[in-house]
């Protein structure tokens, strides 16, 4: 059975205009490289013809990636007031080794720590999700476990 892949109505346009492009744009494109190359011969020792064809390929692969992500999409609304516990959608203020940090819980596809925006799938994710203000919960790392007490879920 297909895991739900969890998405921001944003980020959700995001690879609708992605996915346009990829068929409209850059496919289009790729397939003239294509035929210019095949028109100067020898395909053999033709490097612009076998770059389109892998620069092809991998957009082909990118577009069933993404088709795919949408057949498993489950929209992720952010509702500050959908409840007490931390769920995909939430943020999430914390302290940690005395210090306060924010997360927002986004699904795997949007995930990007250096923004603040952590998977539902990664051990702080795993470890927050379904817990409430004022719970400690033991997040276990490659570094090891570090203790985040919950201030506020938004």
């Amino acid at each position: 059975m297909p895991q739900a892949q969890y998405v921001s109505p944003e980020y959700l346009e995001k690879l609708k205009a992605e996915l346009h492009d990829l068929k409209t744009v850059q496919r289009r494109e790729l397939a003239n490289r294509i035929e210019a190359a095949k028109a100067l011969g020898d395909l053999s020792e033709n490097a612009e013809y076998h770059e389109a064809k892998d620069a092809l390929g991998f957009i082909e692969g990118r577009i069933l990636e993404i088709e795919d992500l949408f057949k498993n999409a489950v929209i992720v609304e952010h509702d500050a007031k959908a409840g007490t516990n931390v769920r995909v959608g939430s943020k999430v203020k914390v302290k940690v080794n005395g210090k306060e940090k924010s997360f927002e819980i986004v699904g795997s596809n949007e995930a990007d720590p250096m923004a603040g925006k952590v998977s539902n799938e990664s051990p702080i994710g795993m470890a927050l999700i379904g817990a409430h203000k004022g719970d400690k919960v033991n997040v276990k790392s490659p570094a090891g476990a570090t203790v985040y007490e919950i201030i506020e879920i938004g």
